[in-house]
């Protein structure tokens, strides 16, 4: 009878050091080494916040918020255009309602106003730039723009970019764009991240280039999840992608699926750690 006693005993104890033990567990991420930096990023096309034909940017900016992420690249941003003339200039419209910081890029002219893409940012910006990416000469198109702005955070220094490739069945414009962006990058200097709508599938020529400089923040590579159209997604043209390839080490890559009526796509959530 003692014999059970203690055995039930020694049992109930371990019991409860397990529970004990379990309180103090931490979530099943691994989490990166303290002295390391993470820096969270989002690309979200807003299909120039006129989901549904009414443009709203309460919405995207809710959707923003949610995601918390330290910097988003935008993409189809409007600027004073009659068809968003309620709400002026978007990308700064969205900084403010955000608490972010922002820079637009202009793409082309349209509907009395200008197109083109945007950052927002919770980080110091310490400059801004833009450029173009042209389309092939006889295929015709939109001109694409870059923005971009130099960001740092816990001292360390990055370009953070968005982009928006052509969009059309022939892929002759997006080719010529991914090779005049590679190009383009290849004279900063600094590492980079960068959102963009490539408008291109990930085993794609587009993307394939991209890959000769790049590298893709989805884990291990596997860019999967669909990211157009909402609500019913059948392809993955979104991405985070980023160089040199030890300047970062991507921690969690996400579609957020639950943001599936505030714009045709969906935004992509990555978190890198920096390594340098």
């Amino acid at each position: 009878m003692k014999t059970m006693k203690k055995i039930t005993s020694i049992f109930i104890l371990m019991v409860l050091l397990a529970c004990s033990k379990g309180q103090d567990n931490k979530p099943s991420e691994i989490d990166p080494p303290k002295d390391k930096t993470i820096v969270k990023t989002m690309t979200y096309n807003i299909f120039g916040a006129r989901s549904g034909g009414i443009p709203d940017l309460k919405v995207i900016a809710e959707v923003i918020k949610k995601a918390d992420p330290d910097l988003v690249a935008l993409q189809e941003v409007d600027k004073n255009s009659e068809r968003n003339k309620n709400n002026g200039d978007i990308a700064k419209a969205l900084g403010e309602l955000t608490g972010m910081d922002y820079y637009f890029a202009k793409a082309i002219d349209i509907a009395g106003g200008e197109y083109g893409d945007a950052v927002l940012s919770k980080l110091p910006i310490k400059e801004k730039r833009a450029y173009n990416l042209e389309v092939d000469p006889v295929l015709g198109g939109e001109r694409r723009s870059v923005a971009r702005i130099l960001v740092e955070k816990d001292g360390k220094e990055f370009y953070f970019m968005s982009t928006h490739f052509d969009h059309l069945g022939d892929e002759r414009n997006r080719i010529k764009q991914a090779n005049d962006f590679n190009t383009l990058c290849k004279n900063f200097g600094k590492p980079m991240i960068v959102g963009s709508d490539f408008n291109a599938l990930p085993n794609s020529n587009t993307m394939n280039i991209l890959r000769t400089f790049f590298t893709f923040g989805c884990l291990n590579g596997n860019c999967s999840q669909f990211t157009f159209p909402t609500p019913n997604p059948t392809r993955t043209i979104d991405y985070l992608i980023y160089h040199p390839l030890d300047a970062f080490t991507p921690q969690m890559y996400s579609v957020f699926t639950w943001a599936d009526k505030e714009s045709d796509h969906y935004p992509v959530i990555a978190n890198f750690m920096i390594n340098f």
